[in-house]
């Protein structure tokens, strides 16, 4: 970080410790995510770390969410963890065709967090997250040929979307349309992360499959 970051993360401190959260066991690099997120604005990033902070001390009182509370997520087999893109970053991959809307929110709810949670720690064991990236990969192209006008619809969708999301923000999506974005796409992941299915060499991995070894702490 340049010396004006470090400033900025030092006031993002003290602007927590005023609204009665805590940074005493997050990094410069963490605090960093927030101040890009809110375009370094100090108080902005100060009140969304703090609601971050209680919503998380509320919704994950173990610090993780346990397979055995979101089975029914878990069972759809839709969701795969396939190692690192060559620029080390962590690669997941979404079947589409296999997530359905979900009859028990609370459950979806913690699935997300579920699938979060073990893509950062598989990918930054021991390691100060900051403003790392994601490869997620959403199968759209897989989905049968009655369904190809939803992929249009949601091409169509994320571009008005798109107008309303921060510089910041929109600068990490990429929607993949042409044949020369997707051999960009496939060599930024690269052949060993990539499935076979999809021009890899990678066997899918599914995200309940990856085994995570504990911490010392």
């Amino acid at each position: 970080m340049d010396q004006n970051q470090e400033l900025a993360v030092a006031r993002l401190r003290e602007s927590v410790h005023k609204l009665g959260g805590s940074t005493q066991r997050c990094g410069d690099l963490t605090l960093m995510r927030f101040l890009i997120a809110r375009s370094m604005d100090i108080e902005k990033a100060a009140k969304m770390f703090v609601q971050w902070q209680k919503w998380r001390t509320s919704f994950v009182p173990l610090n993780y969410i346990p397979e055995s509370e979101i089975p029914d997520e878990l069972s759809a087999e839709k969701i795969y963890l396939q190692g690192l893109s060559r620029k080390g970053f962590p690669v997941l991959l979404v079947k589409v065709k296999k997530h359905f809307p979900a009859k028990d929110q609370l459950q979806f709810k913690k699935f997300v967090v579920y699938i979060l949670d073990k893509t950062i720690a598989s990918a930054f064991r021991g390691k100060e997250i900051g403003n790392e990236k994601l490869v997620g990969v959403l199968d759209l192209q897989h989905l049968s040929y009655k369904n190809v006008d939803a992929r249009n619809f949601f091409v169509r969708v994320w571009r008005f979307v798109s107008c309303f999301l921060e510089k910041a923000t929109l600068e990490k999506i990429v929607i993949v349309t042409s044949e020369e974005e997707t051999k960009e796409f496939m060599r930024d992941v690269g052949e060993d992360a990539l499935p076979e299915e999809y021009g890899g060499k990678a066997k899918l991995m599914l995200l309940q499959d990856v085994v995570l070894t504990p911490l010392d702490n």
